[in-house]
């Protein structure tokens, strides 16, 4: 079961870099800015990784991962923000900046407490 948390674990870093990689591209847009479809798909795989790698980790004795729920808590109320903000402006010809740097911000951000909140 552990080889299946892992691959799920690669899935999830895969999805970051979609989010990532669609904000990056964002950046240096002429003409306004979108959230494209690899924002949308990130955010999306995100979400449905994060939830699956805590369901087998808190399920699964034989993982022996401990589970900071309020850290949890916090990262999955992020990723419900920004897979929000990308579905529901997924389809405007352009997006505010404000919004755009929303999204890089709480995407940023759902990293910085990934890797040091302890």
């Amino acid at each position: 079961m552990e080889f299946v948390y892992d691959l799920v674990l690669v899935l999830h870093f895969f999805g970051l870099a979609s989010l990532l990689g669609g904000i990056m591209v964002q950046l240096s847009a002429r003409g306004g800015r979108v959230v494209n479809l690899a924002m949308l798909h990130g955010a999306l795989t995100q979400l449905v990784t994060g939830v699956a790698m805590v369901g087998m980790a808190s399920g699964i004795d034989s993982l022996d991962k401990d589970i900071d729920n309020a850290k949890i808590g916090v990262k999955l109320v992020i990723v419900l923000i920004i897979t929000a903000l990308c579905f529901a402006n997924r389809k405007r010809t352009t997006i505010a900046d404000g919004l755009f740097f929303a999204l890089f911000g709480l995407s940023a951000a759902n990293v910085v407490i990934a890797v040091f909140w302890s």
